[in-house]
Order: C-alpha cells, then structure tokens, then sequence
C-alpha cells in the first residue's frame, strides 16, 4: 500500500533541549493514526509535517516527496487545531461555502453539514452555536476541503457526548473515503476506542500501543454461581506518593489503567501508581465489583454511568466522576459486561 506521510527518523532539538524524540511513523491511505501525547510535542509534530517548523534530523514524506521541497503543503492538507478561530459573524452555511470555494473542493456544503449534524444550524450565525456545535464545525471545514490527509488535535475534547458520536461517525467516513487520519490527543482513552492504530508519544520516543483483541472464550475462567456468594474480602490497595505509600480503599478507586506496564489508580484526588499488575489488581478487585473492561483498563462499575456504543465493535463506558471519564470497554469483553449487567 502507498503511503501517504512517512516521518522518517524526525527529531527536533534547541541546544541540549530536545523539543521532539527521535520518531518513525507512516499512515496510509483510509488509516486512522492517533497519538497519544501533550500539547506540546502534538503542536511541534504537526508544525514540522506542515513544514512551519524545521527538524533538527530526519525527514517527513508527503506522497514520496519530502515537504521541504514543497512549500505549499499547507494547501493539502485539512487542519483542524484545538484553538482554531472561527468567523463568528458567518452563518454556518456562508462559513464551509467559503471553505468550499478556497479549496476548490467537489464536496457539497450540505453534504458536509449534515454529517457534522448541523442541518438546522445552517442559517444561523456561528456566535450562538454551542461550544460542540462550533466544534462539529471545525471538523466540517477540514473535512468540505477534500485534501487526502487530515489532522485532527483533541477532536472531542469536552465536547458532549452527541458530537463526540458525529465526529467519530465523521472520522469513519473519511477512512472510507481513503483519506488518511492524524490525530493528537492527550486522553488515551479516546485514542483507543477511535483505532487500533495509538501511539504513545513522550520525552523518551514513540511506542505502539498493543491494543486489545478478540479473546478466545476457551481461555477465560467460568466462575462457578456459588462463588457470588462468598464474602467480600477486605482488602487496600497500595499506591506510592513521593516517599509514602497510601493505601486506597477499593471503592474509592473509579478506574485503574495501565501506561508502559505502570498501573495507576484513578480517584477523586488524582492518579496514582501501584506496584500490582493489572492481572494482579483484577484478582483482588474481583470481589469489590471490578472490571476488566479492556486490556489496559480495569474499571469500577458502581461508578458506570453510560455504556456508549460507537460502532458494532467499538465501545465505552462513561463515568459519574467530576470529568465524565471515558473507558475503552473492548468488543471481547461486552458480552461478558451484558451478562454481568442483566442486559
């Protein structure tokens, strides 16, 4: 398969700063990459693809060419940043119409309004869309210039959960369309229930996330219904701060995830790390009404609030914490929560 962009041994450094780890990477045509890092490194990475930033080593390909010898890459690729302006006076017809026309672009404008679902905002001004609708229609102007690749930064963040089920839908489309998706996101949450394709992206490089697979059902336990009936075991769970080590009681604890083989708890207070294993966390959770919603992801189900299904084989489940969090809930693993649930 051609590939779209390939970043070949990219690295950014200011004397002894390194602003960017040396990283490779490809996306090809209808694949959807995202990478899971801070503002930061995602705002320099997408700046060097643009070509408004120049690498220290390394190169990046944009259909085979390095984009140093193509200064108007801008003008092929559809950009989509988290503070992006928007022309507030516009209507949202009058907006992605000129959009359309800039770009020269085939696509119609109620084509696109109506995937980032706002046919009934068409003729009203931009200034009194909510925040969502604003951001759907950010999504919209990438999407109307019809460009073979497309860079996404924090496409549903705090957005509700209507459009964050519009962008998805729109994201798909654009796979199916073969245009190639880049996506930076500091949720890991969000990175992977929208792909298969996360990367991991810090001070010390880039790392593909193994996500979570289809388990054979022969490889699980089947637990015998007497076993309900067992006491509950009392049981704190450790987690080190500084030079302490606090010990959380299980029902304080709303989530555990699992980053580069560090477990780390989840609460009201903030995030904290365990010295157990997933696989260890799950044994002793078991009991208190835990879990494995996903290989990386262990999650407290008196705390589900919502279970969201995107696609046939893609899920979450919504939180009643402070933030709403969000948890990749595997395809594997959904029967098992329907069972669990009386669903």
């Amino acid at each position: 398969m051609t590939q779209l962009l390939s970043v070949q041994s990219l690295s950014k450094k200011t004397g002894n700063t390194t602003l960017l780890p040396t990283i490779s990477f490809q996306i090809n045509p209808g694949q959807c990459v995202v990478i899971r890092c801070n503002k930061y490194l995602g705002d320099m990475l997408i700046k060097i693809i643009l070509g408004e930033e120049i690498p220290s080593k390394g190169h990046v390909y944009f259909k085979g060419a390095d984009i140093e010898s193509n200064k108007n890459i801008f003008r092929e690729i559809s950009v989509c940043l988290l503070d992006d302006g928007l022309y507030e006076r516009l209507k949202v017809k009058e907006y992605l119409s000129f959009f359309q026309k800039m770009s020269e672009s085939d696509k119609t404008v109620d084509e696109v309004i109506q995937l980032v679902g706002l046919l009934d905002k068409k003729e009203v001004k931009i200034a009194k869309l909510s925040f969502s609708e604003k951001r759907r229609l950010q999504i919209g102007r990438a999407i109307i210039s019809d460009y073979d690749f497309v860079v996404l930064e924090e496409p549903e963040q705090n957005v509700d959960i209507e459009s964050a089920i519009i962008i998805r839908n729109a994201i798909r489309q654009l796979q199916q369309e073969q245009k190639a998706v880049l996506i930076t996101t500091s949720f890991l949450e969000d990175a992977l229930s929208l792909t298969n394709d996360v990367y991991l992206l810090n001070e010390e490089g880039l790392k593909k996330v193994e996500v979570d697979e289809e388990e054979p059902e022969n490889n699980r336990e089947v637990e015998e219904p007497a076993e309900i009936l067992k006491p509950m075991k009392l049981e704190k769970i450790p987690a080190k701060v500084k030079e302490k080590v606090i010990l959380f009681d299980p029902p304080e604890i709303h989530y555990i995830e699992s980053q580069e083989g560090v477990s780390h708890l989840h609460l009201s207070e903030g995030s904290f790390p365990c010295s157990f294993t997933l696989n260890d966390l799950e044994d002793k959770l078991k009991a208190f009404g835990f879990f494995r919603c996903h290989r990386s992801y262990i999650v407290n189900l008196q705390r589900v609030r919502e279970v969201i299904t995107w696609t046939r084989n893609s899920y979450s489940l919504v939180l009643d914490d402070e933030k709403k969090s969000s948890i990749p809930l595997s395809k594997a693993r959904f029967d098992e929560l329907k069972e669990i649930l009386g669903l």
